[in-house]
């Protein structure tokens, strides 16, 4: 069983588990050790770390550009407060209330009925994002799961699909570093090649997801020896949205990321943070 999980979701954005209540979860589950990583937020961080049962870092998941389209890239050890930091999170928000308009308006045209009112039911204050719309097409019926509307409507290239304006990947990285903050790379996929971390390391990206659900051993293992090569840092996490949004995944704390990889981390955030 892991004691370290680097990427996990709450309610704060687009998971189902209160932030609280991530951390009583992670607890039960053995962690001692999480990031919450909510996409273009921090806003759970404080709740969860009050409910005091494991270290909490403050993380975020960002949606960057790069050469491909998005990339998600996960930053750590983020002061709660920042100006210009809150600055980007209220332009990201105020983009994704745009994309969800016009992805509701695609849906209409497509015969698929769901409201503004039910997706904000969904979401509550946080930022809206696809995985709130199709919660609301399952909550009216007009499909059976949230697989089912992202495999239809709202996967990238879906006919209900609506990319948003995403700050560059190097202007997220230059106020992560300046905050003594690290960067990694998420879930690359098909896209984890050396070619592509190479690129991202010049870009300032300092670590690449190797553990990850998507990631196969193979993957996995690629991944982890051209890190090493290219002296890049290693994270890992269950992209945990709750048990209800990983069908077949693997449990919360049966992911096991090194304690090794952590530490290496907050060497670098230590390191910033006293420059």
């Amino acid at each position: 069983m892991g004691v370290v999980d680097l990427h996990l979701h709450s309610t704060a954005s687009d998971g189902e588990v209160a932030p609280r209540d991530v951390a009583r979860a992670a607890a039960r589950a053995g962690l001692t050790t999480i990031a919450l990583t909510d996409h273009d937020t921090i806003e759970g961080v404080a709740e969860a770390r009050a409910a005091a049962h494991v270290r909490v870092i403050a993380g975020c998941e960002f949606g960057v550009e790069v050469w491909w389209g998005e990339l998600h890239l996960l930053g750590y050890f983020l002061p709660t407060h920042d100006a210009e930091l809150d600055g980007l999170f209220a332009k990201q928000r105020s983009h994704r209330l745009e994309r969800a308009r016009e992805i509701l308006n695609r849906l209409q045209h497509l015969g698929v009925a769901v409201s503004a009112e039910q997706v904000r039911e969904q979401a509550g204050d946080a930022p809206i994002g696809r995985p709130h719309i199709a919660r609301a097409m399952v909550e009216s019926g007009e499909v059976g799961s949230i697989s089912e509307a992202f495999d239809r409507y709202l996967a990238d290239g879906g006919p209900a699909c609506v990319p948003r304006p995403l700050p560059g990947v190097e202007s997220v990285v230059s106020i992560v570093r300046r905050l003594g903050g690290v960067t990694s790379a998420a879930h690359l996929k098909r896209r984890g090649t050396r070619e592509t971390l190479r690129r991202l390391q010049q870009a300032g990206v300092d670590a690449v997801e190797v553990l990850h659900p998507a990631h196969d051993e193979k993957t996995a293992s690629r991944l982890r020896d051209w890190a090493s090569e290219l002296g890049m840092l290693k994270t890992g996490g269950s992209d945990w949205h709750g048990d209800g949004s990983n069908p077949g995944r693997r449990p919360l704390g049966s992911l096991s990321v090194p304690t090794e990889w952590l530490d290496e981390l907050e060497d670098l955030h230590s390191r910033r943070v006293g420059a």
